[in-house]
């Protein structure tokens, strides 16, 4: 959950020791400055067993514009970036007003059992889609067929500062947020005014992690990043916290990233009640299940640089479709990607999408 009210948030700017470093938390950090060339999330990937009801649901909710469909098979490139061989593939591309999303069916996924991600984790959870809350997203996403995880299934107003919540899942059982916010609220977040007059009345917002480890994830990604987090807290003791994600008496840690201007954070979640369990799984880009990309100007040199730091790389970086790729695994075995635009000025480039 993206949050934006102080009395309700315990937030510190702080730091401290973690295992020989400092975790340094200050509210005014984002990806403007960051010590390297990544630019922002370029978009949140979903692997999903069928992509025709996947993708009929997701555009009849959001509305978002297929920009791209693709065929990929007996591609030696692909078989290196995915790690699999004679990888076989589905995508479809849709364009949401601040980055891509993107479904993909993988051949061999097909018996894969499919369960609901719980909402403690681990892993990547959830991604979230915002809207203006007179035009709510979730009253579209309900009608597109989604099952509501939150109470009451109704969005939940935890404080009275301008944003409602609520969980709810896809017909494949991948969890999502939805969050309405109003006008004071859509100012604050980068909210574009022209993306209402344009008919774009839903954007996306996160990357969404939960973690055994909460500091020593942060830590990772304060490296990964290359600045620091603007948000810590502790939340706890509120019955309207436990509505939204259908747990009672939940107690939670929280830590975000700002990545960028139009609504866009990377957030972690550790659970103390429940526990979000470790895990020793090690995704793999195939998987079933989420995965994102950060856009950047030099992949050769963020390559090098995060396999310095001790980043798992799935392949060196690539050339596929539009773009440079590289397929990493962060350290609680969560997979996200280096992407690089082959024209900086594609369409498909995060200062197009922005613009």
């Amino acid at each position: 959950m993206t949050k934006y009210n102080n009395l309700w948030l315990f937030t510190l700017v702080f730091s401290f020791a973690l295992q020989g470093s400092v975790l340094e938390v200050d509210e005014s950090a984002s990806i403007k400055n960051t010590t390297t060339t990544i630019v922002g999330i370029n978009h949140i990937g979903l692997s999903v067993k069928n992509l025709d009801q996947v993708l009929k649901f997701y555009q009849r909710a959001t509305g978002f514009e297929i920009v791209k469909q693709e065929v990929i098979t007996f591609n030696d490139t692909a078989d290196m970036l995915y790690a699999t061989n004679n990888v076989e593939l589905r995508k479809a591309t849709l364009k949401a007003p601040n980055m891509l999303f993107e479904l993909t069916q993988f051949s061999g996924n097909e018996d894969i059992p499919l369960e609901r991600k719980p909402v403690i984790g681990p892993g990547m959870t959830h991604t979230c889609f915002q809207s203006p809350i007179t035009d709510p997203a979730f009253t579209k996403f309900v009608h597109a067929g989604a099952q509501v995880l939150t109470k009451s299934n109704a969005p939940v107003d935890i404080g009275g500062y301008g944003v409602t919540y609520a969980y709810a899942y896809d017909p494949e059982g991948n969890m999502f947020e939805i969050e309405q916010l109003d006008k004071t609220i859509l100012t604050r977040s980068g909210y574009d005014a022209s993306w209402q007059d344009a008919g774009k009345k839903m954007w996306m917002s996160q990357v969404a992690l939960a973690t055994h480890d909460i500091e020593r994830l942060m830590q990772f990604y304060q490296k990964v990043l290359g600045f620091k987090p603007y948000r810590m807290g502790t939340y706890s003791n509120s019955s309207k916290l436990d509505d939204i994600v259908n747990i009672d008496g939940v107690s939670l840690k929280g830590g975000w990233f700002k990545l960028g201007k139009r609504s866009k954070v990377m957030e972690l979640w550790q659970f103390v009640n429940p526990q979000t369990p470790s895990t020793t799984y090690k995704r793999k880009p195939t998987d079933l299940g989420y995965t994102y990309s950060l856009e950047v100007t030099d992949i050769q040199a963020e390559y090098k640089r995060l396999t310095n730091l001790g980043v798992y790389f799935f392949s060196k970086p690539l050339p596929l479709g539009e773009f440079w790729h590289a397929y990493a695994r962060d350290i609680d075995g969560n997979v996200f990607s280096l992407r690089q635009p082959l024209n900086p000025e594609s369409s498909y480039a995060l200062a197009s999408i922005e613009d």
